[in-house]
């Protein structure tokens, strides 16, 4: 059976690893058509894959807005968030990333699921923000490295910029020491958890405020 192939756009020319006995970092699907479906991905500084339990939370936080939502996976690290939700059922996702070694993996992966509804972007997540938006994303996924100041410009320029639908859910994961008092105001926060040092937020964007 062929496979097809996820769209891949940013830098060319790099090698794809394979995923046959790769690596020993692994993340689980915990629902969906891929379900119990175990794949690997890389080290990298500051990736820290979202655990199962917490995942299992946050995606009965968002279980009746799935279904064919434009998901943005926007610091993708093991691509844990983005994948659980092609598996429960979203429209579409782009997981975008620096790490070279992400970028392969998340290909693979994708080749490895047959997974034809997503793309793959290596570019710096910031600058990608600040140009022109030619999407509009549904879901949101922002769980980037900590101590980089990259989350709240990322929520900023997510608004300004207009990548967010008019209901758009924003999912994030911060340090507990974070100013929430900058995060858009017309987002409003619906669901917050909080797990050792860190602090787990699901806002939904208010397009008339």
């Amino acid at each position: 059976m062929s496979r097809n192939t996820p769209k891949t756009t940013g830098r060319k020319g790099q090698e794809s690893v394979s995923v046959n006995g790769a690596g020993r970092n692994q993340l689980r699907i915990i629902a969906g058509e891929w379900r119990g479906r175990k794949l690997p991905f890389p080290d990298g500084e500051g990736l820290r894959p979202t655990g199962d339990r917490l995942r299992e939370t946050v995606f009965n936080w968002l279980s009746l807005s799935i279904y064919s939502a434009r998901v943005l996976d926007l610091f993708t690290g093991s691509g844990a968030l983005g994948l659980e939700a092609l598996s429960r059922g979203a429209g579409s996702a782009t997981f975008l990333d620096t790490h070279n070694g992400v970028i392969r993996q998340m290909q693979d992966n994708l080749r490895l699921l047959q997974c034809n509804k997503a793309e793959v972007i290596q570019q710096d997540a910031i600058l990608w923000l600040k140009s022109p938006a030619d999407s509009h994303y549904d879901l949101v996924f922002l769980d980037p490295p900590f101590g980089q100041n990259l989350l709240l410009p990322a929520c900023q320029l997510l608004e300004e910029k207009h990548w967010l639908s008019e209901d758009a859910l924003i999912y994030l994961e911060a340090e507990k020491t974070l100013d929430f008092n900058q995060i858009p105001d017309n987002w409003v926060l619906q669901k917050e958890k909080r797990t050792g040092q860190v602090i787990c937020r699901l806002y939904q964007r208010n397009a008339v405020m």
